[in-house]
């Protein structure tokens, strides 16, 4: 099954209002047009609206970096999938890394915004991806495994047909390391058996895994070449127009 490229740029916690604004001004002049393949930028929460209007008419999409899981109610700092589908977005990251290891969140805590995105209408991009330690010690699998089965409980079948997976080793995550082109098609490979297991075959082959960790305009077209390595979830290199517009026509 013909999977479609998808990148997307994860800005995590850098630029200002105006420096979104430049970036975004950037990517829509060089790569506003393409359509081959699906490209998306997630932006820190308080410049999602500006940064999707920026991007308005474009086929770029938008999407937030988290999510709580209820619609309303006595969540302070928290925003909900409606907030986000408000101003524009189209995307949540779940998950990641970052969020799961500096901020303790659980498999129950991603399982609970998954559903809530998927209910939505909204597209998850959930992170997947084991520790430097937890590699060196064979447990890559294990973990993996675990992430997505507790990630992924309850969802259905069609739900998942229209999920995306980011697998993201946590140790080439900002730290200029990359996992080579094999060791990323390997838990990719894994990752759709955990799939077609769970859901069969079809949806297995149509949801989307893109790598994640250090992937900048220099290694990204090998990686994009596996065949089970269907886009890229972008950090530090979506950060500037040249390195992620390299990135997306590489794909």
């Amino acid at each position: 099954m013909l999977r479609k490229i998808f990148i997307a740029g994860n800005w995590k916690m850098n630029l200002t209002l105006s420096a979104s604004l430049e970036l975004s001004a950037g990517l829509r002049g060089q790569i506003g047009g393409v359509s081959d393949v699906e490209v998306a930028v997630c932006p820190p929460s308080v410049y999602v609206q500006q940064v999707a209007a920026a991007l308005k008419d474009t086929n770029i999409g938008v999407g937030a970096q988290n999510v709580y899981h209820k619609d309303k109610g006595a969540f302070t700092g928290e925003i909900s999938t409606g907030m986000l589908l408000d101003i524009g977005a189209k995307y949540v990251i779940l998950g990641h890394s970052e969020r799961r290891h500096i901020l303790h969140e659980t498999n129950e805590d991603v399982n609970l915004k998954t559903l809530a995105v998927l209910a939505s209408g909204l597209t998850p991009i959930v992170c997947v991806g084991e520790l430097l330690a937890e590699r060196e010690a064979g447990t890559t699998e294990a973990v993996v495994r675990d992430q997505f089965e507790g990630s992924f409980a309850d969802v259905s079948a069609s739900d998942m047909k229209r999920s995306v997976i980011a697998y993201e080793p946590v140790w080439a995550i900002g730290t200029g390391k990359v996992a080579t082109p094999d060791q990323a098609e390997e838990v990719h490979v894994f990752v759709r058996s955990l799939i077609e297991k769970k859901y069969g075959k079809e949806v297995a082959e149509s949801v989307r895994i893109q790598y994640g960790g250090s992937v900048n305009d220099e290694n990204a077209k090998e990686i994009l070449a596996k065949s089970n390595v269907d886009g890229a979830l972008v950090g530090g290199a979506s950060l500037k127009v040249e390195p992620f517009v390299k990135i997306v026509k590489s794909a």
